[in-house]
């Protein structure tokens, strides 16, 4: 799956958080200064185009909808961050989270126990 750009995650996020929208509807979530019009419409037509939106059509409006959950893409992200920069080692990354102290030894302990009550 491919990566999202932070603009088009911005626009990913709103999506996943309030569901099909018109880009009329998606440029309200906005802060001011809003992005114009044509900008977003651009941006969703990009994610349309990279497979993460799809649209319906309402008269000469499109209604764009997500075709990737939240949860699909954290999972294919991660599976890429390990894969580029931890030679595709899962090993490799808690090893690595555990010597900059980001997960405790208790933690990783209570991860092993979960691992092994899922396989029992």
């Amino acid at each position: 799956m491919k990566r999202l750009t932070t603009k088009e995650k911005v626009i990913m996020d709103l999506y996943w958080q309030h569901g099909p929208m018109f880009v009329r509807e998606l440029q309200e979530y906005y802060d001011e200064p809003r992005p114009h019009f044509n900008t977003l419409s651009t941006l969703v037509r990009i994610l349309e185009k990279k497979g993460f939106l799809d649209h319906k059509q309402f008269g000469t409006s499109y209604q764009y909808f997500p075709l990737v959950s939240e949860t699909e893409y954290g999972r294919s992200s991660l599976t890429g961050i390990i894969k580029d920069y931890f030679n595709d080692s899962y090993l490799s990354a808690v090893s690595s989270f555990v010597k900059e102290e980001k997960i405790s030894v208790e933690e990783l302990k209570e991860l092993i126990e979960k691992i092994e009550s899922t396989t029992d």
